[in-house]
């Protein structure tokens, strides 16, 4: 992977890692079409540059993040499901999961179906506006819905918003937690995996690392504040239609 190629899957992280379309689908389909093998370093770099979306998070909720505890004790509570799914399946998620091109087709094709119908079987405007107003008890099932994204495809993000709507909250409300979930989700996903895999990258690996992180970071920080603007008025249907698509186009390139 040269430099270029790092950074258009840093665009493509940051663009989609916070939208219910499944940025590890998107980033497999890129690498594809870019002609970039897709080699343990590659799988690497798809969790790492992760922590470039983490960090715009942190720099568009910062105040919230570092003064308001019933937040925080909200997002560990939803954090204990994943952060224990994730280190017992890692091996399995990391051998059989990244890179099964397949299982990103199917995942793609049934969330879009999902996202045709949610606002349909969920209320849309009429949730609570904060996830502060939600008991604790209820926190912990958002963490596992977001742990069904341990499957390429699936979307962290799209997961993680549904389950914050079925237990309660508004479209907007889930959305934006879904966004401070990352935050130890994705801290913690990263940085197991570089601890495990650090070893085995050379400097110019560290140099593409880099380079994808902070285009992640960037386009990531856009790509929040639009949705978060665009969610708030209009339902979920348009990005149903688009994972169905990518899904078939997915398929076809999978196929041929």
């Amino acid at each position: 992977m040269d430099l270029i190629q790092a950074a258009i899957l840093g665009i493509v992280e940051g663009l989609t890692e916070f939208l219910p379309v499944s940025s590890t689908g998107h980033l497999i389909l890129t690498a594809h079409i870019l002609n970039i093998p897709h080699t343990n370093f590659t799988k690497t770099f798809e969790i790492s540059i992760q922590l470039g979306s983490i960090l715009a998070v942190f720099f568009l909720y910062y105040e919230k993040l570092l003064k308001d505890w019933e937040t925080w004790k909200r997002i560990i509570l939803a954090f204990i499901p994943t952060g224990i799914l994730g280190f017992l399946l890692y091996k399995i998620i990391k051998r059989f999961f990244i890179g099964n091109d397949l299982l990103v087709v199917i995942n793609l094709i049934f969330g879009g179906v999902v996202l045709l119908f949610i606002d349909r079987f969920l209320q849309k405007d009429n949730g609570l506006s904060d996830v502060k107003e939600l008991s604790l008890k209820k926190i912990p099932l958002i963490g596992v819905f977001q742990s069904l994204a341990m499957m390429p495809g699936v979307s962290r993000s799209a997961a993680t918003i549904i389950g914050g709507m079925v237990v309660g909250l508004n479209r907007r409300a889930a959305a934006e937690f879904s966004f401070l979930l990352a935050l130890p989700t994705m801290l913690m996903a990263t940085s197991y995996d570089l601890i495990k895999s650090h070893s085995e990258m050379s400097f110019q690996d560290w140099q593409v690392l880099l380079v994808g992180f902070v285009f992640a970071f960037f386009t990531a920080f856009l790509a929040i504040k639009t949705f978060i603007s665009f969610i708030s008025k209009h339902s979920f249907f348009i990005f149903g239609i688009y994972r169905i698509f990518i899904g078939i186009l997915y398929f076809l390139i999978f196929l041929f």
